[in-house]
């Protein structure tokens, strides 16, 4: 009898079973590249944010504003504004907060700026001791 040429059955099982555990493995771990790169955009975003309101606005005027946007915040990317997720900072989707404190007259001696971080603890930048 002659031996047959080709694979068997279970062999091509075999193959097909770690075939789909390598694109398993692909696809997760380009989930979590991607969620890592968002997070990186929403700290950029709040740095950028933070260094406007320190240098700019507060330099400027003394105090810091009861609220942030691209309308009084003129120094930075408006596409910072937005989140990953298309949501601008203010809306109520927005993973970026903005909170001041200690406010008199719309203007305030404090504040917080937060991301709220996929992949890590949420971002946090606190105004400077003045």
């Amino acid at each position: 009898m002659k031996a047959k040429k080709g694979f068997t059955v279970i062999e091509l099982i075999i193959v097909a079973v770690f075939a789909g555990l390598l694109l398993l493995l692909f696809f997760v771990q380009k989930s979590n590249l991607d969620a890592m790169g968002r997070d990186d955009q929403r700290k950029i975003a709040i740095n950028a944010m933070y260094y406007a309101l320190e240098e700019s606005f507060y330099g400027e005027n003394g105090y810091y504003p009861e609220s942030i946007s691209e309308d009084n915040i003129k120094v930075i990317d408006p596409a910072l504004w937005t989140d990953p997720d298309g949501h601008n900072l203010g809306d109520a989707e927005s993973s970026y907060i903005y909170t001041p404190a200690n406010c008199n007259n719309g203007k305030c001696k404090e504040y917080t700026l937060k991301a709220i971080l996929e992949k890590e603890d949420t971002y946090i930048k606190t105004n400077r001791e003045h």
